[in-house]
């Protein structure tokens, strides 16, 4: 598995501090696991983007010219969420029908601002190099009138924490696989607030109300399984807001699961 570090928070519109940390911390705990839960022992080579975090658009460019080659299972390894803009951009290039499940507290589709970690995916649909229906959100539990106007508008597909709970996730995550065999590249993006402050309290927008670390590993596990997952992102970790390292261990735990 190839392991993209990209430190950077320049995307952060508030609250920043501490993402860019994130990648180096997290690697530093992948040594921890020896084999993951599928009996594998997780091959795993690591590179560096060199970014400049005052700098979003060069840093943009760097990022989608290093992953310009991206030939192999890729994650990469955020840094806030923004990075998701420049790294599915790279990996929609290879594809002619790729698609993205995001887990997140938020559906980042805020405002039009190019790109935020609000709303880098309303800007990779309103460039066209996403389809609104190759989109699914997983987790939501806060947001605005606005983001709600425009899920609707384009009729992204999303399932809340509430429904997870009522439905149950095996029968979200089959819904969520049924989708996305269809696309002929799949792309994962975690934000770290997908999951609830009790096991992963280190992030710069906490929400209550999330996954359980196990719910999210089982998640990841089932659409591992999916032969077009190609890409997947883990974002938004903040070691400088973190307890005990808690929620850089869960990252590397998701890392190792992917592999």
């Amino acid at each position: 598995m190839r392991l993209v570090k990209i430190p950077f928070n320049g995307g952060a519109l508030a609250r920043k501090d501490g993402q860019e940390l994130a990648p180096d911390k997290i690697a530093s705990f992948l040594k921890d696991f020896f084999i993951n839960e599928d009996g594998r022992l997780p091959v795993i080579n690591q590179e560096t983007v060199a970014i400049d975090n005052s700098n979003l658009e060069a840093s943009f460019d760097k990022i989608e010219s290093q992953l310009s080659d991206m030939d192999h299972f890729t994650v990469m390894l955020g840094g806030d969420h923004s990075i998701t803009y420049p790294s599915f951009k790279a990996f929609a290039k290879r594809y002619s029908n790729p698609g993205i499940v995001v887990f997140d507290a938020h559906p980042d589709v805020q405002d039009d601002f190019k790109a935020s970690h609000e709303d880098y995916l309303r800007v990779l649909i309103n460039e066209g190099i996403l389809k609104p229906h190759n989109v699914i959100l997983v987790g939501l539990r806060n947001w605005s009138k606005e983001e709600v106007a425009y899920l609707k508008q384009k009729k992204i597909k999303y399932y809340t924490m509430k429904e997870i709970a009522i439905e149950g996730k095996r029968e979200v995550c089959e819904s969520i696989m049924s989708v996305a065999r269809e696309w002929d590249g799949s792309y994962l993006s975690i934000d770290i607030d997908a999951l609830d402050p009790a096991y992963a309290p280190g992030t710069g927008h906490s929400e209550p109300g999330g996954l359980t670390t196990r719910q999210l590993i089982y998640f990841i596990q089932r659409l591992k399984i999916l032969k077009n997952l190609n890409a997947a992102d883990i974002v938004e970790v903040n070691p400088k807001k973190d307890v005990n390292d808690m929620t850089s261990k869960v990252a590397a735990k998701l890392i190792a699961e992917l592999a």
